[in-house]
């Protein structure tokens, strides 16, 4: 909803400014908009084998090395204001050899699934403690207390999502007359290791002209983080300076292992003011990066460290899952180029490529020596652990996860 209304004010701003005479330089269109999210994912991250996220990071947990490699994420969406010349809405991206991801990958609009999603959850046990900030302890006000069962009865409290930070998708399905997408049922398997995104790109569709840009950015360096239990209970969480980084910021998620028992799910991020949900857990331009910086709800570039609050540590319990997501930077390409003067701008296409490199970490826990109980954790230097059985994980809202 968001990005849908982002796209339209844009264009109505854009045919404001067109209607006035002596004003800005007269556009037209883009016919078609591409964006490309590319990711470095390390430490457990990376050993959901591209997945990502939340799942990706459960799926993997308990089996081996979260050294062991550095995986890549490719996220590929093409929107177009014109109907396909030959239905169903289809598209290539053509990649160069060192891309090691074939000739090209096929984006085809997404499947519409009618009755799959469920209709009944298992009311919601225990409570959200949310707890926000660097330190040795936690500051006036924490922890926030959300009940679930409130929540499920409809009850949200006020301010509980970040509006601060909106998730960013300026090509969707919603604002988009024809759209399609990658991955997708025809194919998913993302970049090996060694993969490399510079030089030339190349995307043909049925929905629109074809979009040619030359990347000059490669995927981020990965993170190297590792955690340190204080002496006052306090975990010092360190990394490496990320070259081209615009900004950090950390989260941790503890409780998950009693939250069948009723028991309180922990949530800690390291912005100076309350946040929950928003943008922070995904891609962000670089100018919103330097304002969020300017709010301390993002920290800056230089900033390599940051201590999670003792009081996190002791209501998280065993088990307590750690991010951290360095924002990168973002090219732009358009095509015909701007004219120069006051000539109307006929814009074919728009591309943009974002970047970011983020990596997961379990704190204070020793599931066959990973987690590094003793002292913290690292994303490098651990044994594998023997694999165990799959088991059904369950969200802090009762929500079925992805096998773990």
């Amino acid at each position: 909803m968001r990005s849908s209304l982002r796209f339209i004010s844009i264009a109505a701003v854009a045919a404001m400014l067109a209607a006035v005479p002596g004003s800005a330089q007269k556009t037209s269109g883009p016919k078609e908009r591409y964006e490309m999210d590319v990711a470095t994912m390390s430490g457990f991250a990376a050993m959901g084998g591209g997945k990502g996220g939340f799942g990706g990071a459960m799926s993997m947990m308990f089996g081996g090395d979260p050294n062991s490699k550095v995986a890549y994420q490719l996220l590929l969406r093409l929107g177009s204001g014109q109907a396909p010349t030959a239905p169903p809405p289809k598209g290539d991206h053509f990649f160069l050899p060192q891309a090691k991801l074939g000739k090209s990958v096929p984006l085809i609009a997404p499947e519409r699934k009618e009755g799959t999603y469920p209709t009944e959850f298992e009311r919601p046990k225990g409570r959200l403690l949310l707890y926000w900030g660097c330190g040795a302890k936690a500051g006036p006000g924490q922890p926030v207390v959300i009940d679930f069962a409130k929540v499920a009865a409809g009850q949200v409290p006020p301010n509980l999502f970040s509006s601060a930070v909106p998730v960013i998708r300026e090509v969707s399905q919603a604002n988009s007359k024809s759209y399609v997408d990658w991955p997708n049922t025809k194919g998913g398997k993302q970049p090996s290791s060694g993969s490399s995104l510079l030089g030339a790109h190349r995307i043909a569709s049925n929905i629109g002209p074809d979009i040619n840009f030359t990347l000059a950015q490669d995927y981020m360096q990965g993170l190297s983080a590792s955690t340190a239990i204080q002496a006052d209970q306090s975990v010092m969480v360190r990394w490496n300076s990320v070259p081209n980084a615009t900004g950090y910021v950390a989260w941790t998620i503890g409780g998950m292992d009693r939250q069948d028992k009723g028991g309180d799910i922990i949530w800690w991020t390291s912005s100076a003011s309350q946040q929950f949900g928003g943008g922070l857990w995904d891609w962000l331009p670089p100018s919103v990066v330097a304002n969020l910086i300017t709010k301390k709800i993002v920290m800056p570039p230089s900033q390599t460290s940051c201590q999670i609050p003792a009081e996190v540590k002791k209501a998280s319990g065993e088990m307590m899952l750690g991010n951290l997501n360095a924002f990168g930077p973002e090219a732009n390409f358009s095509y015909p180029p701007k004219p120069a003067g006051n000539a109307v701008w006929n814009i074919d296409w728009t591309a943009k490529v974002r970047f970011r490199s983020h990596t997961m970490l379990l704190i204070g826990a020793d599931f066959g020596g990973l987690g590094g109980a003793s002292g913290g954790s690292s994303t490098g230097g651990s044994t594998p652990a023997e694999p165990e059985k799959k088991k059904k994980c369950k969200g802090p809202l009762g929500i079925p996860l992805p096998t773990c």
